[in-house]
């Protein structure tokens, strides 16, 4: 059931009932007045916000870090993979919470506990997103195809993007239907590939490696590869602040009270878009047919989690890591030429796996898939930032509500577009992979810090009623500890970022 066509239309606020309504205080901020909860559609579904957070998370990481350390260190290294996929799972759920409850997005929810919280997260938005990383990586890709320069591939990609999202009437709709396709295609290829190139050992090691707790071979340990491995566990699944801009796709789709909020529009549908209320809405939690309508959508979101997220990123990284060790025995030297700093060797190992299953053509049809993930994660990534600047902008800077949110968005929009093309240009002249490197330092930082503003918020904003219980706030305190401790242990241990 698609729930954004349950919500089409936004209740209007009776004016003269905003003095005797019922509210929920929270924070330091304007309290939300009480409105009904919409029915949550069936639990079992096919696409929903999620399908961002998996176009978002079958990026980079999946494709290439991860099978980088396979061939290096084996597939029994990935059960790094598996704690942070199932502690991404666990965020997400307890990002869904806040924002259901009340159609705020997360940075309204930092605000309202502490607004230079949320302020940190604008900067460090603009700090790790300015940088064109899964663009420019899909870019290099499509040049191994094509010859054609990277930069000049990503440059008109970034063009295309922006053109797309200005026109678009309802983006939402839009973006979840195309990301799905694309997220279809690479699941369904990668799957069909990693069948014909892999062997049933190549399976089982890799399966079995998902639940070697406690493997970590001396060599991870060192300045060369720690960093490297903790940025490969950064960037397994979404990483960096795609879990707090889900929070703003789950309100566009209509879930909970996200209900009550009116959609973000493209530029040239910009006169049809609703104004934005002051803030959210909180539903009457001592009402027990409110409270059946919660766990309705609780059900909603955790099989979410658990299939469409944690399930199809699993599947895809299996399907890579089957591919990494057919690599490995078409190129038994490929472990050596990564070690000796040929960052590219993965890369190119595996297109020659794919070769192998029967034609050159094959190898071309990998590049064309790490080209489509970098195509995907983009799409996603633009629309999510933008989004997220454009919300706290519209909140929280004096003045900015004279612009619509459609106008702030476009604005944020073509902002990180005319940035990516300018470093595109002229920026690093280490290229993808310098620039992958430091969305990784940096995306590690925000996700231990936003897990720091999702205790703080579940548990001080929410009523009693639908906080989250103790055993999910120790995994959430865990996940704080796990991301700032590895962070600052590369930082003082061996004076180097992640990587």
């Amino acid at each position: 059931m698609d729930v954004t066509s349950k919500t089409s239309e936004v209740p209007e606020e009776p004016a003269a009932a905003a003095v005797t309504e019922k509210v929920w205080k929270a924070g330091r901020l304007e309290p939300m007045p009480i409105r009904k909860l919409p029915d949550a559609p069936p639990s079992i579904h096919i696409l929903g916000p999620t399908v961002f957070l998996v176009a978002l998370g079958v990026g980079m990481g999946e494709s290439y870090m991860w099978p980088r350390l396979v061939l290096v260190f084996g597939p029994d290294i990935r059960w790094w993979f598996m704690v942070g996929v199932t502690l991404q799972a666990f965020v997400l759920l307890e990002m869904a919470r806040y924002a259901m409850a009340t159609g705020e997005s997360i940075f309204f929810g930092a605000a309202r506990i502490f607004k230079p919280l949320m302020w940190f997260f604008y900067a460090a938005a603009i700090l790790i997103y300015m940088w064109p990383g899964h663009l420019s990586a899909g870019a290099a890709a499509f040049e191994e195809i094509t010859g054609i320069p990277w930069q000049v591939t990503a440059c008109v990609a970034l063009v295309f993007v922006g053109v797309l999202f200005s026109l678009l009437s309802v983006i939402y709709n839009f973006l979840e239907k195309l990301l799905g396709l694309l997220i279809g295609l690479l699941v369904v290829g990668t799957s069909v590939i990693a069948a014909i190139v892999g062997n049933f050992d190549d399976l089982g090691r890799t399966l079995s490696g998902m639940f070697a707790f406690g493997y970590f071979p001396d060599d991870a340990m060192t300045s060369a590869w720690f960093p490297v491995v903790v940025g490969s566990i950064a960037f397994a699944g979404p990483s960096g602040m795609q879990q707090m801009w889900y929070t703003l796709q789950l309100r566009d789709s209509g879930a909970g009270m996200g209900a009550h909020i009116p959609k973000i529009r493209g530029l040239r549908a910009e006169s049809e878009a609703e104004s934005m209320p002051s803030r959210g809405f909180m539903f009457d939690t001592e009402d027990p047919a409110e409270m059946a309508k919660w766990k309705g959508w609780r059900k909603w979101v955790t099989f979410d989690a658990l299939l469409l997220f944690w399930g199809i990123t699993m599947l895809v990284t299996v399907s890579f890591t089957v591919l990494a060790m057919s690599a490995a025995r078409e190129n038994p030297n490929v472990a050596s030429l990564i070690e000796g700093g040929d960052r590219e060797a993965a890369l190119k190992a595996m297109s020659d796996a794919f070769a192998s299953a029967g034609s050159p053509v094959l190898g071309t049809l990998f590049f064309a898939f790490i080209a489509l993930i970098g195509l995907n994660a983009t799409l996603g990534l633009f629309d999510s930032f933008s989004r997220g600047q454009a919300d706290m902008t519209y909140y929280f800077v004096p003045g900015a509500k004279r612009f619509s949110m459609s106008r702030l968005y476009a604005g944020f929009l073509w902002g990180v577009i005319l940035f990516g093309i300018l470093i595109l240009l002229f920026g690093p002249a280490d290229g993808p992979a310098g620039i992958l490197d430091t969305l990784a330092f940096l995306s590690t930082f925000a996700m231990g810090a936003y897990c720091i503003v999702l205790l703080l918020t579940n548990n001080m904003l929410l009523p009693k009623k639908i906080r989250p219980g103790p055993v999910r706030n120790v995994i959430i305190g865990f996940g704080a500890v796990f991301y700032l401790g590895m962070l600052f242990y590369c930082l003082f241990r061996f004076g180097v970022a992640v990587g």
